[in-house]
């Protein structure tokens, strides 16, 4: 039990100093990430099994993120009721100020594993 709690406490402790940085929790900064190295669009669906999340769970990242326009839905050109998802110019900006590929794990983290 105690293993876990402090696993948990250095988890939230990372998740907290990001949402510091950048105003986001860890789910919403991962599909930042994932949508800036991807040069097609995704699917809500295929954006939940890349992360993976439930749908349900992935639908509210997605959300909270167009809320604030990091990201925007586009239909997909041969069926309207498809959606696609891409980061915006804004959602870029963002991204500007935390390098996804060189986020560093906390060594409270590290030495855990």
């Amino acid at each position: 039990m105690g293993r876990i709690r402090d696993i948990f406490r250095a988890i939230t402790a990372f998740e907290s100093s990001l949402q510091q940085q950048l105003g986001l929790n860890i789910n919403e900064i991962m599909l930042l990430c994932l949508l800036s190295e991807r040069e097609e669009p995704m699917l809500a669906g295929e954006i939940a099994d890349e992360m993976g999340l439930t749908r349900s769970n992935a639908s509210k990242v997605i959300a909270a993120l167009e809320r604030v326009s990091l990201i925007r839905r586009r239909a997909c050109s041969q069926d309207g009721r498809c959606q696609r998802f891409h980061i915006t110019r804004r959602g870029m900006e963002k991204l500007d100020r935390l390098h996804c590929d060189s986020i560093c794990v906390p060594d409270a983290l590290r030495d855990m594993v």
